[in-house]
């Protein structure tokens, strides 16, 4: 069987979780695609393929049939389309504007005694140029999809804003023959149809702005990256771009520089801030032999390293990587969100047609305006964009938040298991404590007494009390013998502990409380914590452990402090929190606005959401969704 590839890629053109869930569609039809999560915040798709079966090549090329684009060329940079999108997106907001402002004067100010018919050729042809220059992609978009027999937010505002303008072009040229001599009301829409796209682009306008506030983490992470270095060949030093330095190359280091890759130093020592990899605050000393880490600091001191790990194969590309692949992730509750927005766009447009049938049938021939700009005003004002958005912005920020406080979520699925957690497994050597570095282990570390071989690592007493305080019961375990497991619970403040512990009993113990009913949390650094760490209902690991314990963990924790366990609970209860309020308010937004939209209180009141307040209320909505996720950055 050949081994699968897994690989982040950049996906441009999505607005809405209807785009990111026809991408996400469209890839996972393909054969040998194993897996796909698209998120439409992260505007990227997480892939697992055979490269054995498909490409890179043939993906974009499905993806592009359906109007949307992935880049895998290594000379398109996806925040320099972002980028040109983004100024081609406010381009075309701030002329729809002069355009509807246009309208909207003329409509208001222009009423010509008698016959309508020139200020209403004046607004079709303002408003037509309106649409056609600010608005056409929104056409182009949805003639793919519908190409595609697919749909997304672009059909409904194409949808309705073609419908309003040429309903309205139509009574400009025949309505006083055709409805005027049968009593019916000859109105015009064009300046709904001109403030529909103004106010849809200028919704995206803001969305992309907070959109982009989302993946301020990532960019941070990869701001430690410096971009030059200084190699040294042949006793001669020259500054040279990062992305030349292979391995083995040697490199000068001076205080004030950033370390330009993975390596070991060769001569010189110095003082290096570490703490963007280990969270420790105190600068390490590292004198020959020692490693150092690309992005860290050099506090003090200069000395040449050896390259070892260059590219994406340093720890920090390794980290980059691991939370862009949480981010663009998939909590369940998103995959619901997902399934809920490939069929909402077709609903809401039977939804609109239904609502056309009604007034007409209600109503008569003469209802037919008002059965048009009822109709219209669903298209525009449902919206999936809020629900789609709900989910993947707070765990895009969240995980940034995390990554930020040396939490490196691998899967946002723990995201929504952390805050549940009431069980914890963990183990004790390189967990909970550490060995001494000033005692040599040949045989005398045997003969000395435990508390002389070991010590507790900072805090770990604390967060233990932490986690009780949150009703977690926490379960030591440990290959050690009998009295030094006791006494390490003892001085940790651990009321159940077992010793001399296999790594099948770490496994079996998991997996008992999780047959008690406890949802279980498993925390260890070695290959003998891989068992338990794979049966937990959320894994972490230590990021001072073994490759093997941090790739099977979920949750990796940067350095010794073990507090970050309580406080990763924490978070991630705020992140649920906000994630519950974002869909409890779009779905809200839905359950109140569509009927209003519809006309079920003009019978009652005279109450109507027109298409013009239907734009700016859906754009509210999205935008409202992101701005709230977003306060999980000030947390």
């Amino acid at each position: 069987m050949n081994t699968p590839t897994t690989c982040t890629v950049p996906v441009v053109g999505m607005m809405c979780a209807a785009c990111s869930a026809n991408v996400e569609r469209r890839l996972a039809s393909l054969n040998g695609i194993q897996s796909v999560s698209v998120s439409l915040p992260g505007r990227s798709a997480l892939i697992q393929y055979d490269p054995q079966l498909i490409s890179l090549a043939d993906m974009q090329r499905e993806v592009a049939a359906i109007g949307y684009d992935l880049v895998i060329e290594s000379d398109r940079n996806p925040d320099d389309i972002e980028r040109k999108a983004y100024l081609s997106l406010r381009r075309r907001a701030l002329l729809a504007w002069i355009f509807a402002v246009v309208v909207m004067a003329l409509s208001m100010w222009w009423h010509p005694a008698g016959n309508p018919l020139p200020r209403n050729l004046v607004l079709m042809a303002v408003a037509g140029a309106g649409l056609f220059y600010c608005g056409r992609q929104f056409y182009e978009t949805a003639w793919t999809q519908l190409r595609h027999r697919s749909a997304n937010m672009d059909t409904l505002v194409a949808l309705s804003t073609a419908i309003s303008f040429l309903f309205s072009v139509f009574n400009t040229i025949w309505g006083d023959r055709v409805w005027t001599p049968r009593g019916i009301e000859n109105t015009v829409w064009f300046d709904s149809s001109i403030m529909i796209i103004t106010f849809v682009l200028t919704g995206r306008l803001l969305e992309e702005r907070a959109k982009g506030s989302t993946a301020s983490a990532i960019r941070a992470l990869m701001g430690l990256a410096p971009k030059t270095a200084r190699l040294v060949t042949d006793g001669e030093l020259s500054e040279v771009p990062v992305a030349t330095i292979r391995p083995r190359d040697l490199l000068e280091v001076r205080a004030g520089d950033k370390v330009p890759v993975d390596g070991v130093l060769r001569s010189g020592e110095g003082f290096v801030d570490e703490s963007m990899i280990s969270g420790e605050p105190l600068a390490v000393a590292k004198q020959k032999g020692d490693k150092v880490l690309a992005g860290t600091i050099v506090k003090r001191g200069t000395f040449v390293m050896r390259a070892s790990s260059v590219g994406d194969q340093t720890v920090l590309s390794g980290i980059i990587r691991m939370v862009q692949q949480a981010q663009a992730s998939k909590a369940p509750v998103q995959r619901v969100v997902d399934r809920v927005a490939l069929v909402f766009v077709p609903a809401v447009v039977a939804v609109s047609l239904l609502t056309f049938v009604l007034w007409l049938a209600i109503g008569g021939a003469g209802q037919l305006p008002r059965a048009l700009l009822s109709a219209v005003s669903v298209l525009v004002i449902a919206c999936p964009c809020a629900m789609g958005l709900a989910t993947p912005t707070a765990l895009m920020v969240g995980i940034g938040k995390a990554a930020q406080k040396n939490i490196l979520v691998k899967d946002a699925a723990a995201i929504e298991q952390l805050h549940r957690i009431d069980a914890l497994v963990i183990d004790k050597t390189g967990t909970l404590t550490k060995p001494n570095p000033d005692v040599d282990f040949a045989d005398l570390a045997a003969d000395l007494p435990f508390d002389q071989r070991e010590s507790l690592k900072p805090h770990a007493r604390e967060a233990v009390g932490q986690l009780r305080a949150r009703g977690v019961e926490v379960y030591m375990m440990s290959g050690d013998r009998d009295e030094a497991v006791r006494f390490w619970a003892d001085r940790v403040g651990i009321r159940h502990w077992r010793s001399r512990v296999v790594p099948q009993d770490k496994e079996d113990q998991v997996r008992s409380l999780q047959r008690q009913g406890h949802v279980v949390a498993m925390v260890g650094d070695g290959i003998n914590d891989s068992q338990a760490l794979a049966a937990a209902d959320v894994s972490i690991a230590m990021g001072r452990g073994t490759d093997v314990a941090m790739e099977v963990a979920q949750v990796t924790l940067m350095g010794d402090d073990l507090r970050r366990i309580p406080e990763a609970m924490q978070l991630s209860s705020r992140i649920v929190r906000t994630v519950r309020q974002n869909l409890f308010w779009a779905f809200v937004y839905n359950v109140i606005c569509i009927p209003l939209a519809a006309g079920a209180l003009t019978p009652f009141v005279d109450f109507q959401i027109t298409p013009m307040w239907a734009s700016a209320l859906m754009a509210f909505s999205s935008v409202s969704v992101v701005l709230n996720s977003l306060r999980l950055k000030w947390a």
